[in-house]
């Protein structure tokens, strides 16, 4: 399956924006959610091909959308790439227990994400 339409779930505007503008260059369609409970709306709504996911949120966290999404029936075959600044070894392997397909750890170098979601397409 081709990736083409990407959800951004993170609360800070800066973070949404650089990634959208790192992606939007290389031709996806992208779409925003500032918490996990506007992602689950949206999920449901539209059904992207990838989620890029942050953890440090207010409300649901990204640890608990993830598993919710990995959960779902619908949407479970989303992948999620976790994009967060908690770098212990032990978020990235509990991340990947929730059902994320990878972990990066911000700030995200574009041509690694670049090569994440190349590798899942």
């Amino acid at each position: 399956m081709a990736i083409q339409r990407i959800l951004i779930v993170d609360d800070s505007p800066t973070e949404r924006y650089y990634l959208t503008d790192i992606l939007v260059r290389q031709g996806y369609t992208v779409d925003t959610a500032d918490s996990g409970e506007e992602a689950l709306r949206k999920l449901r709504d539209d059904k992207p091909d990838l989620i890029l996911m942050d953890v440090v949120m207010p409300g649901a966290n990204g640890f608990q959308v993830t598993r919710a999404i990995a959960r779902d029936p619908v949407l479970k075959e989303v992948p999620v790439i976790i994009c967060s600044s908690k770098d212990q070894e032990t978020d990235r392997i509990w991340g990947m227990r929730q059902g994320a397909r990878d972990y990066l750890v911000k700030p995200v170098r574009a041509d690694e994400l670049l090569d994440k979601i190349a590798a899942l397409g």
